[in-house]
């Protein structure tokens, strides 16, 4: 999904595109609600989570 990357809040990426909160919720990253996701970047999280960034954005991406 372009203007999407790593490096974006999860609270910048919803403010970019909310569609994108079902992915994250599907990955595990309940927390797109909390203070966290506004500070945290998307790589951040998702090594917090032990998810993978690169899948996680492979399927962010094949949202276009």
């Amino acid at each position: 999904m372009s203007g999407i990357t790593k490096e974006m809040t999860i609270g910048e990426i919803l403010q970019t595109n909310p569609k994108v909160a079902p992915v994250l919720l599907d990955a595990g990253m309940h927390c797109i609600g909390c203070p966290s996701a506004q500070g945290e970047s998307l790589e951040e999280a998702a090594m917090v989570h032990g998810i993978d960034i690169d899948e996680l954005m492979s399927t962010i991406e094949a949202m276009d």
